[in-house]
C-alpha cells in the first residue's frame, strides 16, 4: 500500500510564514508593554508565576507579565508549526526550513533569556539583549515571509536591480545596528526600569540618561541623513519602481520615528510614546530588511498573486 505524504502548496505555506511574521512583531510590543507598565517582576518566578503557582494574583502587574508569557508560549507553538509546515511544503526548500528553524531557536532562546531577566531582577544588560534578540527575530521572520512568496534556489531568477544600491543596502545595516544598540543603551539608563512600587528596584545601566540619549540622537541623525541621501539618489537615478517604493517607505518610517523620539524626550519619556517608539524601531527593522530584499528581482511562486504595494 502506497504511503501518501501530506504536502502544502507554496500559497498555503505563505500564510504560516505571515502568521510567524506578525507574531514576532506582537511579542516585541507586548514585551515593551510589560516594562513600561512596571510589570517586569509581576511574576517573580519562572516558568511559574509565584511560588510554584502557574498564575499569580489578579492584580494588574502579574496579569500583564503572565499574559506576555502566554504570548511567548503561543509563539513557540506557532513557530514550531511553521517549521513543520516548511518540511511539508511542496516543493520543499532548504532556505525556508532553515529560516523557520532559526525562528524556533530564537523564540526558545528568548524565553530562556526571559527567565534570566526575571531571576536577575531585570538586569538592564540582559533586558537590552532581550530586546535586540526579539528585533533580530522580526528581521528573520520578515525574510522568511518574503522568501515564501518568491522562487529562490538553483535555476531561479535572481536579477540584481542595481549593483550600486545593493552595496548601499548592505552597508546601511551598519549604522542601523549602531542606532538600535544606542537606543537600548538610552532605554536601559532611562526611567522605565520595568519594576513598580512595592517591588525590588531594578538597576539601570551605568550611564547618565541624558548622555545615552545624546549619543542615540547622534546615531539617529546620522541614520536619517543617510536614508534621506539614499532617497534622493534612488529618485535621481531613476531606479526601478520597487527600489523607489522601498526607499520611500524607509524615509517615512525613519522621519516619523525621529519625530516620536524627539517628542518623547521633550515630554520626559511618557510610556505611551515609548511604546510607539518601540513600534517605530520594529517598523524600521522591517523597512531596512525589505529595502535590502528589494535589491534583487525574483519570480513569484505559483498561486501567489502580486501584491498591490
Amino acid at each position: 500500500m502506497a504511503r501518501v505524504r501530506l504536502s502544502l502548496t507554496p500559497a498555503v505555506f505563505r500564510w504560516f510564514a505571515y502568521a510567524a511574521f506578525l507574531s514576532m512583531i506582537i511579542i516585541v510590543l507586548t514585551g515593551a508593554a510589560v516594562r513600561l507598565t512596571g510589570s517586569g517582576l509581576g511574576c517573580p518566578d519562572w516558568p511559574t508565576c509565584f511560588h510554584n503557582k502557574v498564575a499569580g494574583s489578579w492584580s494588574i502587574h502579574p496579569l500583564i507579565e503572565y499574559a506576555n508569557r502566554m504570548v511567548t508560549v503561543t509563539l513557540v507553538i506557532l513557530t514550531g508549526v511553521t517549521f513543520i509546515a516548511a518540511w511539508l511544503r511542496s516543493p520543499r526548500r532548504r532556505d525556508l526550513i532553515v529560516l523557520s528553524g532559526l525562528l524556533v531557536l530564537g523564540v526558545v532562546l528568548d524565553a530562556v533569556l526571559g527567565a534570566f531577566v526575571v531571576y536577575s531582577k531585570l538586569n538592564p544588560w540582559l533586558v537590552s539583549v532581550h530586546l535586540l534578540l526579539s528585533l533580530s527575530m522580526v528581521v528573520a521572520s520578515a525574510v522568511l515571509y518574503h522568501r515564501s512568496k518568491y522562487r529562490y534556489g538553483v535555476g531561479a531568477r535572481a536579477e540584481v536591480r542595481s549593483r550600486q544600491f545593493l552595496w548601499i543596502a548592505r552597508l546601511l545595516w551598519v549604522p542601523f545596528i549602531v542606532l538600535l544598540a544606542t537606543g537600548t543603551m538610552a532605554t536601559g539608563s532611562g526611567p522605565h526600569a520595568g519594576s513598580s512600587m512595592g517591588q525590588i528596584h531594578a538597576r539601570r545601566l551605568p550611564f547618565a540618561f541624558a548622555s545615552a540619549t545624546w549619543v542615540h540622537s547622534l546615531a539617529a541623525t546620522l541614520f536619517v541623513g543617510l536614508v534621506l541621501g539614499l532617497f534622493v539618489a534612488v529618485w535621481q537615478s531613476q531606479a526601478p519602481l520597487a527600489l523607489q517604493k522601498g526607499v520611500r517607505r524607509l524615509v517615512v518610517i525613519a522621519l516619523v520615528q525621529a519625530l516620536i523620539g524627539a517628542v518623547q524626550f521633550l515630554t520626559h519619556v511618557p510610556p505611551v510614546l515609548v511604546e510607539l517608539h518601540v513600534l517605530g524601531a520594529t517598523s524600521l527593522c522591517i523597512g531596512v530588511t525589505q529595502f535590502h530584499l528589494r535589491q534583487t528581482a525574483h519570480d513569484r511562486e505559483v498561486g501567489i498573486a502580486p501584491s498591490k504595494s
